[in-house]
Parts: C-alpha cells; structure tokens; sequence
C-alpha cells in the first residue's frame, strides 16, 4: 500500500521552449512518459544540453530553500520542478508521485557553467553538490503548483 503523507510539495512548474529563451511558469504542466515536461526544451529536443548521449534529461528539480538561500528567481536556476519539504538529494533511485504522474529520481542535477552565462558569475560554485535532481518520467500525468510529492514505497524483495 502506497503512503499518502507528503514527503514535500510542488512550489513551481517551469519550461523554456529553448536553450537560453526566457523560463515560463506554469499553473499546471503535463509530464510524458519517456520524454519530460510538455512545451520544455528538452522534450523539443532545443535544450543546450539536448542531445542523445544524455538520455536523463527529462527532467529537472531543484529545492525552493536553496533558491530563498541564494536570494535567487526559481526560473534562473532554469529547473522544471521547485519543490519544498524535501531533500532531493535522497530521491535518487527511489520513485515519487507528482499529481497523476510517476518519476524516479535518476542522479544529481550537477550546475554547468553555461547557467552562470545565463545568470551570475559564481553561481557554478554556490550550486556545487546541490543542484538538483534529474528524474525520469515513468508515467504520464498532470503537475500542479501545490501538488504533494509522494514517495512510492520500493517493491518488496523475493
């Protein structure tokens, strides 16, 4: 039986529909099995980073209290997902619930140079070992700002 208690909540949905266009927010956004975020970049294959040798880049999350400690915009981290309540760090290879949709946290999202273009100078440093989640989109489904995430419990083993 799945638990139903948050583990955090959706705070922001953003997309840019290219590499270095403006981010959008999003009341709601539909995520797509295999591919990302409906209208991101990376599902339009026009993300800097697009490009078949890195298949996980589906999608992006970052934790809205590192946004407040850096004093930043949540879209000039140029994330998919700003959450709160949760440490995305411990996502990686466990899989979660944003509204109708299932993810599985795939590694770090480790800060690139390229954001700090886009940005501030030294950004590339404060992000250091905290930049975020990449995830997989395991089921398709609806996201909306206010959404809980939920962890699913792992299978039983045997």
């Amino acid at each position: 039986m799945e638990d139903t208690s948050p583990a955090g909540t959706v705070v922001h949905l953003l997309v840019a529909p290219a590499a270095g266009e403006p981010i959008v927010e999003l009341d709601a956004a539909r995520l797509v099995a295999g591919r990302g975020i409906e209208g991101d970049r990376y599902v339009l294959g026009t993300g800097h980073w697009s490009d078949p040798r890195w298949p996980d880049q589906q999608l992006t999350l970052v934790e809205a209290e590192l946004v407040c400690e850096l004093g930043l915009d949540p879209r000039h981290l140029r994330r998919n997902i700003v959450t709160t309540g949760v440490g995305l760090a411990t996502l990686v290879g466990r899989d979660f619930r944003l509204g109708t949709a299932v993810l599985r946290g795939v590694r770090p999202c480790d800060p690139c140079r390229y954001l700090e273009t886009l940005t501030r100078p030294g950004l590339y440093h404060d992000l250091a070992g905290r930049g975020g989640l990449r995830a997989a989109v395991l089921e398709s489904g609806v996201v909306r700002a206010g959404d809980p995430l939920i962890l699913i419990p792992p299978a039983p083993s045997g």
